[in-house]
């Protein structure tokens, strides 16, 4: 065995043993298992870092981690501040792009309306799993000046607090939480006005719960809404592409292990950045489809990723085999919908999607080949002419406006 090989296999056991580590002596038989399981869903991460160790020394892909943290546009766009308040307390920061922020923005805005322009509309954009708001980073870049864009981090997320419920009284979250949670941050941030819907994964869930929970805002405000590589239901059957044995070790044990996990957090963080190879790695294989991917887009969803703590990890994965909101999509008939994915997500598979906009008969179905999890990062010049294309039908802007430019992912182009 090569060196570098050595050295990813060392790398699958360091994960593994960071779990049983972790884990309460209660819980040691569990976690082995899922150290085993955890080798299963490393192994083409594992294959890739030791293809990549056999010409890249350690040393100098952690100077290129830190060269790119430091140089890297993404994530970078800032707004207007703002907080709101969930039902339990949990603070929820939220940041307003405003359309007329200055003069220039409008002037800019009289120019494409002209004297007929349309009633406000904001965009409230809400992000996914272990993510933050910048990961709408191309959108949020591309729409600025025009149109009202909201942004906020979901609770434990980002820029939020952790969720009070969960840090004081250890009550799971659930995805009808996070729809209360948009639900405050709407009457926050977009006290009046029409509203267009934008989530993806976990946020496009969040929209789901909120129209289940609040019909009458969809019914009275909302006049368009776009769910991006998200499901409605059923993703306890997703196999993450993992063979038939990984997939049902992995759905067998790994919500106790993760709760054991949670109870060791500041071990596990360590065993994280000791990882922080492989974790790359698996980072990349569940994000991204493509080959060509700027690195500095894929070390921008690793540092999104690594940045939530496990104990949030462990809080929230159980809400995803619990979350069912087939029928609340029945509050979107009628409206502008667009239903966008990759067609190689291997989080929530474009099936998913499609059931969704079989249930929507006049949504908008867009599957994006070549691409991931993390589509609107690895191809936002298609979710953003598409979700641009929703804004015009619903005269947010005007037919023929042109967005501004949202960069490229390329490895041959320069971020954007």
């Amino acid at each position: 065995m090569s060196e570098s090989s050595a050295d990813a296999v060392e790398a699958v056991a360091d994960a593994a043993a960071a779990v049983v580590s972790a884990a309460s002596p209660g819980n040691w038989r569990r976690a082995g298992l899922a150290g085993a399981t955890i080798g299963v869903v490393a192994a083409g991460a594992a294959a890739g870092v030791a293809l990549e160790r056999l010409t890249v020394g350690r040393g100098m892909r952690r100077r290129a981690r830190l060269a790119l943290d430091a140089t890297g546009p993404y994530g970078a766009l800032r707004g207007t501040p703002g907080k709101a308040y969930a039902a339990d307390g949990t603070e929820l920061y939220y940041e307003v792009d405003e359309v007329e922020a200055d003069a220039k923005l409008a002037t800019r805005r009289r120019r494409l309306f002209g004297r007929k322009a349309p009633a406000p509309v904001t965009v409230v954009f809400s992000h996914g799993y272990c993510l933050s708001q910048d990961s709408w980073h191309f959108q949020r870049a591309a729409l600025r000046g025009v149109v009202r864009t909201v942004h906020w981090d979901q609770r434990s997320h980002g820029r939020s607090g952790r969720g009070v419920d969960q840090l004081r009284e250890g009550t799971p979250v659930s995805i009808d939480e996070l729809g209360s949670d948009l639900k405050a941050v709407i009457d926050a941030a977009v006290p009046e006005g029409p509203v267009v819907l934008v989530g993806h994964s976990m946020g496009g869930m969040t929209v789901m719960a909120l129209a289940d929970a609040y019909p009458e805002l969809i019914r009275d405000r909302v006049v368009g809404v776009a769910l991006v590589g998200t499901s409605s239901g059923r993703l306890g059957e997703v196999n993450f592409g993992l063979p038939v044995a990984g997939v049902n070790a992995v759905r067998r044990v790994l919500p106790g292990v993760l709760n054991a996990l949670g109870r060791r957090a500041e071990l596990v963080e360590r065993g994280r950045r000791a990882t922080a190879d492989l974790f790359a790695g698996v980072v990349k294989r569940y994000s991204f489809a493509s080959r060509d991917v700027d690195p500095a887009i894929e070390r921008f969803a690793e540092r999104m990723i690594e940045g939530t703590p496990i104990d949030v990890v462990a809080e929230f994965y159980p809400a995803f085999t619990e979350h069912d909101k087939t029928e609340a999509l029945g509050r979107f008939v009628g409206l502008p919908v667009l239903v966008l994915a990759g067609v190689k997500d291997l989080v929530t598979p474009s099936e998913h999607s499609e059931a969704i906009a079989g249930l929507l008969p006049d949504a908008e179905l867009v599957l994006v080949p070549d691409a991931g999890h993390l589509v609107m990062l690895e191809h936002p010049e298609v979710v953003t002419d598409r979700l641009a294309d929703l804004l015009t039908r619903v005269g947010a802007v005007p037919a023929g406006t042109t967005v501004g430019g949202y960069g490229s992912t390329s490895s041959t182009a320069r971020p954007g």
